[in-house]
């Protein structure tokens, strides 16, 4: 089964499906097909399958024109039929793993692709885990599901997890030049996902799966904590008055023994709010508490508030009330030039400002609408900037590049800067967090 596996994925011959079409699995399935694998993608949202079917892409990492020639060479297709697994050499599952009101790891996308292998698994194929997850997952919920088959893993199937490691809209390193960790639960299945994975990047082998898993939280704490230190300093700074942006700007110049990061209004997206947690929840099972996890999830979901009570401080000292003010926010996605907005802080803060009875208006050019928690209220993109001095506060959450800040700066009443947009330039209606 092995050997006959690996031939075939050598030659390219090797069927592969790929579980989940989103930021994560769409990227992997153009890339694996322009190599030169015929690709499959399973996913239940119909309007992805038919965009892709039909050559576009809903995300803008990627080239249309990949997408296009990749499916018009019949080298990829999309459909939404999970019995189709059956025909597959390789299954890659690349599915969403949110955190539940609790903090607790939400697996059951997890649990259902594997369900739905499970339903199709046959003899020499070789399944790959990507979605990010605690240590443990693969071996402890994927196995038994499978094995539940009476297939036995290393022998008639193989299983391995290998974390993703997508970055939306960086333009510097993308699928091909960042390596990718793989794990298996045994030597052979190990072998066999690197073998895939070697086509584009470079591939670095673990002993297990639990250090595969263990490796993307490793990452992605090492960032919330990181961050949380810096938003901890910038509140510091504000009480010292002190520049938080020059202050890490001067200690980047030390060649070694500093990395910077950088102050904002919150952390978003799929991956730094969220897999700390994993962690975490895992290791309350083994009765250990991590305090740097969650000190450093406390600061991060202090900040929206923080912006927030900046905003009503501006506008006390100018004798005006936080109720009835209008407050534009530019930017609502969770970083700069994407059109994601899981876990967004834009979101908190403009929860926040309407709970105080703010007249909130947003500009974001990747999000026409979006429904907020509060009242169940929905707002629209403003059109434009035409009379920016209408807006009591103007408050800067993502700075996208195709933004004009010239424009924000010469006519806007009040500007919260939370991002340093307008570095080096000293303005009295220009506020830095």
């Amino acid at each position: 089964m092995y050997k006959q596996l690996l031939d075939m994925i050598n030659l390219k011959t090797a069927r592969i499906g790929i579980i989940g079409q989103g930021y994560v699995g769409l990227p992997l399935s153009v890339e694996l097909a322009k190599q030169g694998f015929n690709i499959t993608g399973f996913e239940v949202d119909e309007f992805k399958v038919n965009s892709i079917n039909s050559g576009k892409s809903y995300i803008d990492d990627i080239d249309e024109k990949d997408i296009e020639k990749v499916v018009l060479d019949k080298f990829f297709i999309a459909t939404t039929d999970f019995d189709n697994l059956k025909k597959m050499n390789v299954v890659i599952i690349c599915v969403p793993t949110p955190l539940r009101k609790t903090k607790d790891p939400d697996v059951s996308y997890i649990m259902e692709a594997t369900k739905n292998i499970k339903k199709t698994l046959q003899k020499g194929q070789l399944i790959i885990l990507e979605s990010t997850t605690y240590p443990g997952t693969t071996k402890e919920l994927v196995l038994p599901i499978l094995e539940e088959t009476k297939l036995s893993v290393g022998k008639d199937f193989f299983l391995a997890f290998s974390p993703e490691r997508i970055d939306p809209s960086n333009k510097k390193f993308g699928i091909k030049n960042t390596p990718k960790i793989v794990g298996g639960i045994c030597v052979k299945s190990t072998k066999l996902a690197a073998a895939i994975y070697g086509f584009f990047t470079k591939v670095y082998k673990v002993s297990s799966t639990q250090t595969a898993e263990m490796v993307k939280l490793l990452e992605n704490t090492f960032r919330a904590v990181n961050i949380a230190l810096v938003n901890e300093v910038a509140l510091m700074c504000n009480k010292l008055d002190l520049n938080i942006w020059e202050i890490i700007e001067a200690a980047a110049t030390k060649p070694f023994g500093f990395m910077p990061f950088y102050p904002g209004p919150g952390i978003g997206g799929h991956c730094i709010p969220l897999d700390p947690y994993y962690l975490s929840w895992k290791l309350k099972t083994l009765n250990f508490y991590s305090k740097f996890i969650e000190l450093a999830g406390e600061l991060n979901s202090r900040m929206p508030e923080y912006v927030v009570s900046k905003v009503v401080d501006i506008l006390n000292l100018r004798v005006k009330s936080i109720k009835n003010s209008k407050i534009l926010i530019l930017g609502i996605t969770y970083k700069k030039n994407v059109a994601d907005i899981r876990e967004s802080p834009a979101i908190d803060i403009m929860n926040i400002l309407i709970s105080k009875r703010a007249k909130v208006f947003y500009y974001d050019p990747y999000v026409h609408s979006i429904k907020l928690s509060i009242n169940g209220c929905v707002l629209s993109s403003v059109k434009s900037f035409v009379g920016l001095n209408k807006y009591d506060v103007v408050v800067i959450i993502t700075d996208h590049t195709n933004i004009d800040y010239k424009k924000i700066q010469k006519e806007a009443n009040i500007i919260v800067d939370t991002r340093n947009v307008f570095k080096n330039i000293k303005l009295s209606k220009i506020i830095r967090i």
